[in-house]
């Protein structure tokens, strides 16, 4: 597994590129962020297996939990020794491999969008495509436009919260490391325990901050 990819999922800041993909009209743009948001609002929590491919095409499997506010464990598959875990303050990526620990604001990290209550869609977030079947936004934050970019993709769906589901994500990070996250198996609403969001500290005790 390569590490920069899990990396990039915890700490690249939301950001754009110059020059991608065209934005829809601005009513049109205005209904689509609002699904979004009523989507967000209404998951409470989530469970779903995920896929983690980086650039060169390498992928590893897991199990994604998520419970808001600001919670997310994303737990690899047997023999990929890290975790990306938050706490509801900080995103936490675990190395167990060479015991080491790194930690970000939430705020720090492109899943903010997914995890960030008081988020406000329409000042760092557009619609580049919105359809029948699937609804794409991509998100920046407008003071650091040198981040990299986050496209989020959900699939309409009437049977899922705010009538849609979250499929997957697309993070483009400042040193061009490229990594998606596609999604299945998604449920909602399920019990997730608050030790799902703890971890092992692999440290030292006197290295530990």
């Amino acid at each position: 597994m390569n590490r920069i990819a899990a990396l990039a999922l915890a700490a690249a800041p939301l950001g754009l590129a110059a020059g991608l993909l065209p934005a829809a009209p601005v009513a049109a743009q205005a209904d689509a962020l609002s699904q979004v948001e009523r989507h967000l609002d209404a998951v409470g929590t989530m469970r779903a297996n995920f896929v983690e491919t980086n650039r060169a095409g390498r992928s590893v499997r897991g199990v994604m939990y998520l419970k808001r506010p600001g919670k997310i464990r994303f737990e690899y598959e047997e023999g990929v020794n890290m975790l990306v875990v938050s706490d509801g303050r900080a995103l936490t990526f675990v190395d167990y491999d060479v015991n080491q620990v790194q930690r970000w604001p939430i705020g720090d990290s492109p899943l903010s969008i997914l995890l960030n209550p008081n988020r406000n869609l329409s000042r760092y977030a557009s619609v580049v495509s919105n359809s029948s079947g699937e609804l794409r936004i991509r998100a920046r934050d407008p003071d650091h436009p040198e981040y990299g970019t986050i496209t989020i993709d959900f699939r309409r769906s009437s049977g899922a919260p705010g009538g849609l589901m979250l499929t997957g994500w697309t993070v483009l990070d400042s040193q061009n490391n490229l990594t998606r996250i596609a999604l299945s198996g998604q449920r909602f609403g399920v019990s997730i325990a608050e030790s799902t969001f703890r971890y092992r500290d692999p440290r030292p005790q006197r290295r530990r901050r």
